[in-house]
């Protein structure tokens, strides 16, 4: 998947296995993304990375410094200028409510406001 490097958004790495789809019970993050204001794009990366390096990957590469990833037990978001191994969240997908509030973490990380516990 091609992404848009003009734009600026919050890249949420999906791996090859997924076929541009993000899993239903993830949902949640992005809505949560959404009630802050901030655009987020689908970046393809190499299923065999594990979900700290995409989501580090996917910092790297987004113009608003920020990415995300995930497994099947959990949820990682990264800042670009963190050490590739040190990923500022890491929170297990366990219910919605902390679903979203991990999208929205990741949005106000981009606005410099404080975050929701």
């Amino acid at each position: 998947m091609a992404i848009d490097n003009d734009r600026p958004a919050i890249l949420i790495a999906l791996s090859d296995k997924l076929n541009n789809k993000l899993p239903d019970s993830l949902e949640p993050m992005l809505h949560g993304i959404e009630e802050e204001q901030i655009p987020f794009q689908m970046m393809q990366v190499a299923d065999s990375s594990s979900a700290v390096d995409r989501a580090y990957q996917a910092a790297v590469a987004s113009r608003l410094s920020v990415g995300i990833s995930f497994d099947d037990q959990q949820i990682v978001v990264h800042y670009k200028n963190l050490k590739p191994n040190e990923p500022l969240f890491v929170v297990p997908i366990d219910n919605p409510t902390n679903i979203r509030k991990i999208g929205a973490n990741a949005a106000r990380l981009v606005k410099g406001v404080p975050f929701k516990k």
